[in-house]
């Protein structure tokens, strides 16, 4: 037991200094995190993160979330760097360098040369006038007491701080240039995440001879061989013109039958008094994850989804079954 609660005390303990680190982070955030987001607005060429060691593994992580964040970014290893790779950076790049100490000799080597290219140095330190520091433009400081590491050796909460600034740079960058959900859905093309990004209704809806349609006008007879015939669970509902006027579905007919009085006959009811008149639809064209909203985020969660034109005329069903047949 004892040996548990000092498991558990360990981990509570890390936890609890991380979040301090990230406390002290937060209140770092100023003139020079500004500074740092315009740089980086402002970059025509691309930027190159760089570290050592668990600060490169980090710098990884930021090069990726930029590049899949509308900010074209790669990772550079320093050591690489001094054998051929540095030959990836130009003078338009801006290089952000991560490294606590600011004096990790890999890291600190290629500064001469980086200068010399002409690219702009955004250094995220917990050294002010480390080497690092000094050969930057723009210093982001990492206030940090200790590790979480009993040995204050082990980086822990250094690499957590540098992983949030690098993730909360990204955001800001994104907001600043204005980047939406059509410009992710176009850098993640595959994938469960490529599709719920990409795929529009019309995509998966039940179109043309599959819509399960029926007249205002047509009998109760017609409609549930409609539903039948078409598998969709619902019909859509038409007037003269094809406009969506309402919706029918298994659940519809179900409370029909509940709520007829006694000898009461289905088949000689008007479909208006078994429809929904006011059915939820969607436009032509909108995306296939905003159906998936629309049927999913309320408190009444439903399983179909009219789809119709700018006109309101009905084109289509969307299946909750088909959109998750589609890894939605």
């Amino acid at each position: 037991m004892n040996g548990t609660s000092s498991i558990l005390r360990t981990i509570r303990r890390v936890i609890g200094l991380e979040a301090v680190a990230l406390q002290g982070v937060r209140g770092a955030v100023g003139e020079s995190y500004l500074r740092a987001v315009r740089l980086l607005a402002a970059c025509r060429g691309k930027v190159i993160v760089t570290g050592m060691g668990k600060s490169g593994l980090i710098a990884q992580k930021i090069a990726a979330t930029f590049s899949s964040t509308g900010t074209p970014a790669l990772y550079l290893h320093p050591a690489d760097a001094m054998h051929g790779d540095l030959g990836m950076a130009e003078k338009h790049d801006l290089v952000l360098a991560i490294g606590k100490s600011g004096e990790s000799p890999e890291l600190t080597a290629i500064l001469p040369a980086l200068k010399k290219i002409g690219v702009r140095i955004v250094a995220m330190t917990s050294r002010p006038r480390s080497t690092l520091a000094k050969s930057a433009q723009v210093v982001l400081l990492l206030p940090l007491e200790k590790e979480a590491c009993p040995l204050n050796l082990a980086p822990t909460c250094s690499t957590t701080a540098a992983l949030a600034v690098g993730d909360a740079l990204a955001v800001a960058l994104m907001e600043l240039k204005g980047f939406r959900r059509e410009h992710f859905a176009r850098l993640h093309p595959g994938g469960p995440l490529g599709k719920r990004l990409t795929l529009g209704v019309d995509d998966v809806m039940r179109s043309g001879p599959d819509n399960p349609v029926v007249p205002a006008g047509a009998s109760v007879e017609r409609l549930l061989l409609t539903i039948t015939r078409k598998q969709a669970g619902a019909a859509n509902v038409v007037d003269r013109r094809g406009r969506l006027v309402g919706l029918v579905t298994d659940y519809d007919i179900r409370r029909a039958l509940r709520d007829m009085p006694r000898g009461g006959n289905i088949f000689s009811m008007p479909i208006a008094k078994i429809m929904n008149p006011r059915p939820t639809a969607i436009r032509s064209g909108r995306s296939a994850l905003e159906a998936v909203e629309l049927m999913e985020d309320r408190r009444n969660p439903f399983n179909v989804l009219p789809v119709v034109d700018a006109r309101g005329r009905s084109i289509g069903l969307v299946q909750i079954h088909d959109l998750r047949a589609r890894g939605l």
